[in-house]
């Protein structure tokens, strides 16, 4: 029986995590603010939906960097090392130091984030918690992107 190219499995990998992902951000997480009677509720269901999509992130750029180093015997800083490392960093950093000061956030003000005024600090800290986490699966997405097209190119070249 053949073996499948490394490349191969890394696309698949990188391609099904990147279309969860990428489902969240682009349906998922917009459909439920504009269905559920509260962005609060809406906040805490898609809250309640990050953590899987960050961890499965994370064990995917593991996979794709186990990969690599396996394939190569070794370490490179470049490629698809890069890609897996950065899918790891991203999630992990947004999983492990941003969403925990969301929610201590969350509980400091205690009901709906509309209920505070405009100006309210913790109103543009949640703002700017918010926009950092996006930030942070935005990185992770594009990695993978990048991950998926440098496997592309280097499964094209062994098969001519």
């Amino acid at each position: 029986m053949d073996r499948v190219p490394t490349s191969t499995v890394q696309i698949a990998i990188l391609s099904l995590w990147l279309g969860a992902a990428a489902f969240l951000a682009l349906a998922v997480a917009p459909a439920l603010f504009a269905e559920l009677p509260t962005r609060t509720l809406a906040g805490t269901v898609v809250g309640r939906i990050l953590p899987p999509v960050f961890y499965s992130g994370m064990v995917t750029g593991a996979i794709v960097l186990a990969l690599q180093v396996l394939e190569r015997r070794g370490w490179t800083w470049r490629g698809r090392e890069m890609a897996g490392v950065v899918i790891v960093a991203s999630c992990a950093i947004a999983q492990f130091f941003i969403a925990p000061r969301i929610a201590r956030l969350r509980e400091q003000i205690g009901g709906p984030l509309e209920a505070l005024a405009a100006d309210d600090w913790r109103r543009a800290s949640f703002g700017r918690l918010h926009g950092i986490s996006v930030a942070w699966l935005g990185l992770a997405m594009i990695a993978a992107v990048v991950g998926i097209a440098l496997a592309a190119r280097a499964g094209s070249s062994t098969n001519q």
